[in-house]
């Protein structure tokens, strides 16, 4: 008979999902996103922002009529970067859906409330910042000398001002800071945000990850560094392809992918809506290249096993991984090797590419597939993977999810790998009351 690792009992210590919220190619509502996902809907289009007739890649998962009403002030909207546009929409809707809004839920910070202020922290991570006003700045400075630059083009192009604007606008004053490990981020934020939490540091935690990089200077530097796909200008929604043997690189995307993650006590405390439990994460560096992983994965397997060890779970208990499958010729392998090497036996095993629907969002990347992992486990349903047709010889015996699986998840896994080596794993599962 398998014995299951002993589970966290202590309600300060377990950490819950109680609220998550998205800005993506499919719109700014959670349950439309996994929806569209479910359905095998492509949201890579025609780039529209910008003239990229030059360029040799011309599509994106590009978020097009974004719309900030209800959200941001027009005059405020007017100065911000479309990265901490993404932020505050996805966060205050992540707040909102928990219940720990102080604006729609001003009951729960007054006195003899269940929340204080100083007790819930923002991180929210970007890989890329305020991309477009820090290029627009820079491009003013060079044409027409210094003095044309913007006076918030410092404060709206650093990559902690998300999280800063997020909590100055509700007051929150607990854990605030921002993480970049490129690709990586929102997993960073995720497991560093239910550390805070674990370490008694915080009750409440708004976590994830934005970007906007889908403009001239970012699309153009991808293109530079021969890291996107170029078969997609006709048909943009065949170019995502993770694991089959034509992919050629991945897709740019934008968007948020927010969490609200809360200890035990304080959601049952408030009677919250208790989505999915956070078990546990991991970080590890592959130290290898700056822009490919190690081609056996190892820094990968030693994430994905730290990650099993800190959720004190079984990998037989985890039947789920939402993939980074960015669709790249070294990293797809790269991780299916490590998925191999940890999960010995894969006959239990899911595994999806969120990236082939809504391309690659960097910093947003695990943020939009944390949500789509939690969702996952709420509806026991797996979204497919698009565009498998010549799947690759490494994939043998893992079920790459073709078409949506109705599927029970014990456990669920969320992968993203960045630039620089940096590794990280999330582990979700369905909220019990006890272990």
């Amino acid at each position: 008979m398998r014995v299951l690792a002993l589970h966290s009992t202590d309600p300060k210590k377990r950490v819950v999902v109680t609220g998550m919220a998205v800005c993506s190619v499919f719109g700014n509502d959670a349950d439309v996103f996994y929806d569209k996902l479910l359905a095998g809907t492509s949201g890579i289009s025609a780039v529209e922002g910008f003239d990229v007739a030059d360029y040799p890649t011309r599509f994106a998962g590009e978020i097009k009529n974004f719309d900030v009403e209800g959200y941001i002030p027009p005059k405020e909207a007017r100065r911000l970067d479309q990265c901490w546009k993404y932020t505050l929409v996805s966060g205050n809707k992540a707040m909102e859906m928990a219940g720990v809004s102080p604006k729609k839920n001003p009951e729960q910070f007054e006195e003899g409330g269940n929340l204080k202020k100083n007790r819930v922290g923002v991180l929210i991570g970007t890989g890329m910042g305020g991309m477009t006003v820090f290029s627009d700045n820079v491009e003013k400075a060079a044409a027409k000398g210094f003095k044309k630059i913007s006076p918030f083009f410092i404060p709206y192009s650093i990559t902690n001002m998300g999280s800063g604007l997020l909590a100055m606008e509700h007051g929150f004053m607990g854990p605030n800071y921002s993480v970049s490990t490129a690709c990586a981020t929102a997993n960073y934020a995720f497991h560093l945000a239910a550390s805070h939490i674990r370490n008694g540091e915080a009750d409440v935690m708004v976590c994830g990850g934005a970007e906007a990089a889908v403009n001239a200077t970012g699309l153009g530097g991808f293109v530079a560094c021969r890291a996107l796909s170029t078969q997609g200008n006709e048909d943009p929604t065949k170019a995502s392809r993770p694991w089959d043997k034509n992919r050629d690189g991945f897709v740019l995307g934008e968007g948020a992918g927010v969490l609200v993650l809360e200890s035990l006590e304080s959601a049952q405390k408030r009677g919250a809506n208790i989505l999915a439990e956070y078990m546990g994460g991991a970080f590890t560096c592959d130290a290898h290249n700056i822009t490919d992983p190690h081609p056996e994965g190892l820094g990968v397997a030693t994430c994905m096993e730290l990650a099993l060890k800190d959720a004190k779970m079984s990998k037989e208990e985890i039947n789920y991984i939402n993939c980074h499958a960015t669709s790249t010729l070294v990293g797809d392998v790269a991780e299916l090797k490590a998925l191999k090497r940890v999960f010995t036996d894969t006959s239990n095993l899911h595994i999806n590419g969120t990236k082939s629907m809504i391309g690659h969002g960097l910093g947003a990347a695990a943020g939009l597939e944390g949500v789509a992992t939690v969702q996952a486990i709420r509806r026991n349903k797996l979204h497919p993977t698009l565009n498998q047709d010549d799947l690759i010889e490494d994939v043998a015996g893992i079920d790459t999810c073709p078409e949506a699986r109705d599927v029970v998840v014990t456990g669920a896994m969320s992968n993203s790998f960045g630039f620089g080596g940096h590794n990280s794993c999330c582990i979700f599962a369905p909220f019990k009351e006890t272990h």
